[in-house]
């Protein structure tokens, strides 16, 4: 595997960490994008200035998973958000009532919905800013 497609998939799944120490290294030209990983020596990185760029958040990843929300017995809401907590906080002040209990499900997680089916990381795409309800789901008796 090259540098670039672990540093793309760092992107992709808010590996923010990851992300920032590869950037550094390459800034820092101790890796290039074409280098196998097996090339990435960590020890090489100043961890004082990572630390300061994943504090500033230099590459701008906010994480965002997807949550599942007791509403009753039977229903469920699904709500993108960067915790639990503000998960909780968002279907509170939407249904102005408490969830039962709070679960986070994985992004790739796929969902049927008609004829199509759709993960979690792909509906994402279809927000501009979160929390948002991805939608809500009844189980059936």
């Amino acid at each position: 595997m090259l540098v670039k497609d672990l540093y793309q998939d760092c992107l992709l799944y808010q590996e923010s960490s990851l992300a920032h120490y590869i950037h550094h290294l390459l800034l820092e030209k101790k890796v290039s994008l074409n280098d196998e990983i097996s090339k990435i020596d960590f020890n090489q990185a100043d961890h004082q200035k990572v630390s300061g760029m994943i504090q500033h958040n230099v590459l701008g990843i906010h994480k965002v998973g997807i949550y599942s929300l007791k509403m009753n017995q039977k229903a469920f809401a699904f709500i993108y958000a960067s915790s639990p907590e503000d998960a909780i906080q968002f279907y509170i002040q939407t249904f102005h009532n408490a969830p039962l209990n709070c679960h986070e499900y994985p992004l790739d997680l796929e969902l049927t919905t008609g004829n199509d089916v759709i993960s979690f990381r792909d509906m994402k795409k279809e927000f501009k800013g979160f929390p948002a309800i991805a939608g809500c789901f009844m189980r059936e008796q």
